[in-house]
């Protein structure tokens, strides 16, 4: 069952709502996936990198090779092992990247006093399903080779990022690379099968995400050429018994709530530890919103309880009202 968060209609959410609404989802609904506009993709974080830091934390660049990232924590945390986050971004696998979501990854730094690698993998072009999903496994590795155990790694992402962030804890114990202490999918995309998604009533309410683009990213990002994705290409569908702890957030009209609370119920099936939390009023991928709205703030603060739930202990986090 998920838990219900009202609220959210106040006048901020209600502007960020009526802006997506005319920009976002039509942009999303008619740029083309494929030919010359497609490469304009990476615009969308290049126009974001001039936004400053906050000044509380500090970073370090890391070259992975086939991705590059940036180490984020608070001053003078930069170099904690004992624990640290692994964050995922967003964008339906074509776009966003480091600046796009670097606000959210500073703020998560700041509320748990950990640092957080945050991935650039490769994306289409560049790169399909299989591309981003090897970043994020070399990644993990890179958190693991600094001295970090696997068991004290919390994995976040974000819609397509979500999706990673599930994949990858089925990957690495796969891998035999252990599995991290939890996973945060925020309005992460789960399932490739879309026909549930663009029946749901939500397909009309959605703000943000076009339905009926979402069949046509998913045979693009898996390189699936004819007919539906295969199935075991979701998580959703993954044996997920012996899954890490879970918390997934999402806003009551997307249309990835199906995502959402599909997953809590696989995850519920295969005895695994959840919460699935159902936020009223709220965008896509919201908590990544935390410099506009105080619903993405408060999200961000249960994204902070349940990280210290999972690791166990207190990791001097700084007050949620400050960041």
């Amino acid at each position: 069952m998920a838990e219900y968060r009202p609220g959210g209609r106040g006048a901020r959410a209600a502007v960020i709502r009526a802006a997506c609404r005319i920009f976002v989802r039509t942009t999303l609904a008619w740029w083309p996936l494929r030919g010359p506009l497609s490469r304009l993709m990476p615009v969308v974080n290049l126009v974001m990198r001039p936004v400053p830091r906050l000044r509380a934390t500090e970073f370090r660049r890391v070259d992975g090779g086939t991705w590059r990232g940036e180490l984020v924590a608070p001053r003078g945390r930069l170099d904690v092992t004992r624990a640290a986050l692994l964050y995922l971004h967003g964008g339906a696998f074509v776009f966003c990247g480091l600046a796009t979501h670097r606000r959210i990854v500073e703020r998560l730094a700041l509320r748990t006093g950990l640092p957080v690698l945050s991935v650039d993998y490769r994306q289409l072009p560049k790169g399909a399903l299989d591309a981003s999903l090897a970043d994020a496994t070399d990644a993990f590795r890179t958190l693991v080779a600094r001295g970090t155990d696997p068991g004290a790694i919390v994995v976040l992402g974000d819609s397509a990022g979500g999706h990673l962030a599930f994949a990858l804890a089925l990957e690495t114990r796969r891998a035999g690379l252990g599995s991290p202490a939890g996973v945060v999918g925020l309005s992460p995309w789960l399932d490739f099968e879309s026909e549930a998604k663009q029946a749901h009533p939500n397909a009309r309410r959605d703000v943000f995400i076009p339905a009926r683009r979402l069949a046509r990213v998913g045979r693009l990002c898996t390189g699936t050429t004819d007919g539906p994705v295969d199935p075991l290409r979701s998580p959703v569908n993954a044996d997920l018994s012996g899954f890490p702890p879970v918390l997934i957030q999402c806003a009551e009209d997307e249309v990835l709530r199906h995502d959402a609370e599909l997953m809590g119920e696989r995850l519920a099936a295969a005895g695994v530890e959840h919460t699935v939390q159902v936020w009223q009023g709220q965008v896509h991928a919201f908590p990544v919103l935390a410099h506009a709205l105080p619903e993405s703030r408060a999200a961000l603060d249960e994204i902070a309880g349940f990280i210290a739930g999972v690791l166990d202990a207190d990791r001097g986090a700084a007050r949620p009202d400050t960041v």
